[in-house]
């Protein structure tokens, strides 16, 4: 286990070529390593630099003298940086080459290489900020939408966690009060007093609740909504794919089995981030390669919040086609009939309409019906999310600000749902004239569960996983 107080250093900017590549420190030697390989032609130290101002200068390496790269290095002195140590950062020519070289030297000179996630997570342990805010910084980064990017935004500035604080502040005032009966036995509450008490577990449960149920929305925006197009080979699967995204990405070839696996793309539907999924045509196969993609395309379907079933419409309808509705009768699902800028096949559509009951007719080829399917989707998009949450939907206004708050992370979704059945077992537990011993137990439970959602209950395991996932140099 590397120590805390190691002076750390990454590469910050993804690699390849760009116009500047920055390379990044922390720790209290942050300065005095970087000193040590910078020059300044006017003869200026990092050591005289103001905090939060760039010194023009040149990478060189101390035991040959050698001048590695030109470059403007950034001094952000401690407590206002942020890991809330000091940082410097020095912005390279962006190619791999003088960054490498650069974060090499430093090594060199007494620095070592960061972990995933670390200087986040120094943040995080200096107090700047909550662990779900960090979890933020990541959600930041992987946001595929503006309105993806705004429940994260919210998120960082701390909207859950002034919730989660106020919610445990309310626990910690009704377990003062109920270890104060603890304390002095021949002390019996009152009915009305016994009433209040409830009344306040009675309005914690409530909130926790809309944040659980919040959870079915928020995900959404943070994973995308899972789509899979699936039919049998040839219906034009990936040439659907093309047209939503507007590029090709998928091949299109007249061979059957040309897709092998499953696809992955997001589209951006007024907001909402959809992954869209291109699979493998399902059909019965003796060939290993293409067998492995249609078991690919039936997990495709039970792991997809909405399928589109996508059927040749100039066709007659196939045992195969019919194979395709068996496998999604218990999906949400748009039926699509695709070629529609060919001669219609009346044996598919009523064959269609004779499994299923509704279609609609596009054209891969042409565009048309595409933008009726993309508000289908939407459409059904919304009603996935009534159905965890009803009455409410993801339109109408931004994502987040109908309710304020808005979980989007399952780790605290599962912190909030333990903490709710503590509070409920609390309550029966007073209900029922049990020792108060218990009820305290529960609701100290109930505390423990929401502090590991900011990270004042936490483990090393916790820290390590949530951490793992951030990219190095972040």
């Amino acid at each position: 286990m590397h120590a805390d107080d190691d002076t750390i250093a990454a590469i910050s900017t993804p690699l390849g070529e760009g116009g500047i590549g920055i390379v990044r420190l922390s720790g209290k030697e942050a300065i005095a390593i970087a000193e040590r390989v910078f020059t300044s032609p006017n003869g200026r130290t990092l050591r005289e630099s103001p905090s939060h101002t760039l010194t023009y200068g040149f990478i060189r390496n101390p035991l040959s003298g050698m001048i590695l790269d030109e470059v403007l290095v950034t001094v952000m002195r401690t407590p206002s940086t942020y890991t809330k140590e000091d940082v410097v950062e020095i912005n390279c020519h962006g190619g791999y080459l003088p960054m490498r070289k650069t974060l090499e030297l430093l090594l060199h000179e007494g620095a070592r290489l960061a972990e995933p996630g670390e200087f986040t997570k120094r943040a995080f342990l200096n107090g700047r900020i909550d662990l779900s805010q960090a979890e933020a910084v990541l959600d930041i980064i992987r946001a595929k939408t503006d309105a993806s990017k705004r429940v994260a935004l919210q998120q960082l500035s701390g909207s859950l966690s002034e919730k989660i604080i106020d919610l445990r502040d309310t626990i910690v005032s009704l377990c003062a009060h109920i270890e104060a009966y603890i304390d002095f036995p021949e002390e019996e509450i009152e009915p009305a007093t016994l009433e209040d008490i409830l009344s306040e577990l009675r309005s914690l449960q409530a909130v926790l609740s809309t944040l659980s149920q919040s959870f079915e929305e928020g995900r959404f925006f943070r994973e995308g909504l899972k789509v899979a197009i699936v039919g049998r080979p040839n219906v034009g699967k990936s040439s659907l794919l093309n047209a939503l995204l507007n590029r090709d990405r998928a091949i299109v070839t007249d061979i059957p089995g040309t897709t092998r696996d499953v696809l992955e793309e997001y589209l951006n539907l007024k907001g909402l981030p959809v992954r869209i999924m291109d699979t493998a045509g399902i059909r019965e196969t003796h060939e290993m390669a293409e067998r492995e993609g249609v078991l690919r395309s039936l997990r495709a379907i039970d792991d997809a919040d909405l399928v589109i079933a996508l059927f040749d419409g100039s066709s007659p309808i196939h045992e195969e086609d019919k194979e395709v509705l068996r496998r999604i009768e218990e999906k949400r699902s748009i039926i699509a009939l695709n070629k529609s800028d060919l001669t219609p096949s009346e044996d598919m559509y009523g064959g269609i309409r004779a499994c299923s009951g509704h279609a609609m007719r596009i054209s891969a080829r042409t565009g048309e019906g595409l933008d009726e399917l993309k508000e289908r989707v939407l459409g059904e998009s919304l009603g996935v999310t009534q159905v965890a949450i009803p009455g409410r939907t993801i339109s109408g206004s931004p994502p987040g600000e109908s309710i304020g708050v808005m979980v989007t992370n399952v780790r605290h979704k599962v912190a909030i749902d333990r903490a709710l059945a503590a509070l409920l077992r609390a309550s029966d537990a007073l209900n029922s004239s049990m020792p108060l011993e218990i009820v305290a137990i529960e609701m100290r439970d109930a505390l423990d569960r929401m502090g590991e959602i900011i990270g004042a209950v936490t483990t090393e395991d916790i820290l390590n996983r949530i951490f793992s996932e951030f990219c190095i140099g972040k």
